[in-house]
């Protein structure tokens, strides 16, 4: 969308309406994997394309609308992607780009305003009233952001305008792809109540499967039910939660704050492993790849943790936390492998493991250690070296000699 765009109205589906007291913007990207992955590969726009990764137990991570509406969507095996779009373009995922992107849309954001709440990599909240003022209204706020956004970053977005949080949320997905919906205070009522009852905030597949036992179907129906009975059927935090969202009461607060910090790798196993030899050095590769996205955003961490799933799909977690942060991936590693020794599974078949560090901390404000008897050239300084060799020869140039040749190879 080019800027001369703001002048004009959305389509009428989408249009502005009252957006007096809706400084509630809820603004997510539009498959947003998909679209950063395209940025450097513009003869791909218009077709069927899938973010995942390889092998035979892959899963999507996204999807191209064009391939959604061969039936593609986020988290499908991608053996199943391939059957339903065997057309559609395969790309493996480029987790930097994602994160750079990110930082420069979370900047955007609060270029405009301060109370800037992200959700994830690719949406956030912002609270625009102190903004009104110097921008203009919340819907002409929201059609800057979907320029800016376009121009210097792009990719498109969808925002929702509101006076709550919830209904802003609900509004942004109504108005995929590449468009904005206003919700009038004074319509919210009406906004919501066609709605079914899984839109609603909170409501997940089992409680929905018990509101449609109920006869409730559309958020209409649940709100002609009284409180109390809500309550007594579904638990009093659940039923008052519920009653208030089908009536548009949602009192929560735009809360500026960076999402939980954490960055990890996992990978899905081609066929069940239960070699210890084998899971070892896939914690040392994940650990390698953990340290190495650490060093290149600026960040150690504090909280080393495993993911570990079985073959029957049970999952696992353990976490230990360190005594210094660190971005070294000999020390993410001891860590990691310490916890699954920790688990005792001996042959137990796994289908996936993870490695992730959380509790980030900025690199360039973390002291060095001073310790008596501790060499002036570490495995920090060596990976550092390692990073500038991936840098000018790519991926693979440098690695730990147990990973040269390695056994079985990751289908995720």
């Amino acid at each position: 969308m080019s800027r001369s765009q703001l002048n004009r109205p959305s389509s009428p589906q989408r249009g502005w309406g009252d957006d007096t007291g809706c400084s509630v913007l809820h603004v997510d990207m539009d498959a947003f994997y998909a679209s950063v992955s395209l940025l450097d590969r513009p003869e791909l726009h218009g077709r069927p394309v899938v973010v995942g990764g390889g092998g035979t137990r892959g899963v999507v991570l996204s999807a191209t609308y064009e391939a959604r509406a061969l039936g593609v969507h986020s988290a499908m095996p991608m053996t199943r992607a391939r059957r339903l779009a065997p057309q559609a373009v395969v790309v493996e995922p480029d987790h930097r780009a994602y994160a750079r992107v990110s930082a420069g849309v979370m900047e955007l954001f609060r270029s405009i305003t301060p109370l800037v709440e992200p959700l994830s990599l690719d949406e956030a909240f912002l609270d625009v009233s102190g903004a009104v003022r110097r921008l203009g209204s919340p819907a002409r706020i929201g059609e800057l952001v979907r320029a800016r956004v376009h121009d210097e970053q792009g990719i498109t977005c969808s925002v929702g305008v509101a006076s709550t949080k919830f209904v802003a949320k609900l509004a942004s997905t109504r108005a995929k792809p590449d468009g904005l919906l206003v919700v009038p205070a004074a319509e919210v009522v009406a906004f919501l109540h066609p709605l079914p009852v899984g839109a609603l905030w909170g409501v997940g597949e089992r409680t929905e499967e018990q509101l449609t036992r109920l006869g409730l179907r559309t958020v209409g129906d649940l709100a002609a039910v009284p409180r109390a009975t809500l309550e007594r059927a579904l638990g009093p935090a659940a039923g008052r939660h519920l009653a208030d969202l089908a009536w548009g009461r949602d009192s929560r607060a735009v809360v500026p704050h960076e999402p939980d910090k954490s960055i990890g790798a996992e990978e899905t196993f081609a066929t069940d492993v239960d070699d210890p030899d084998v899971i070892r050095r896939e914690l040392l590769r994940l650990a390698e790849k953990v340290a190495a996205r650490l060093r290149h955003q600026g960040w150690r961490g504090r909280t080393v943790s495993i993911k570990v799933r079985f073959a029957d799909f049970t999952t696992i977690t353990r976490a230990r936390t360190l005594r210094d942060p660190t971005d070294v991936g000999q020390e993410v590693y001891a860590t990691a492998r310490a916890l699954y020794e920790a688990l005792g599974l001996q042959r137990a078949r796994l289908r996936l493991v993870g490695v992730r560090v959380e509790g980030l901390v900025d690199a360039a404000g973390v002291a060095e250690q001073l310790l008596l008897d501790a060499p002036e050239r570490g495995w920090r300084e060596a990976e550092q070296a390692a990073d500038r060799a991936v840098e000018r020869f790519g991926r693979g140039a440098v690695r730990p000699a147990t990973l040269v040749d390695r056994d079985v190879r990751p289908g995720g």
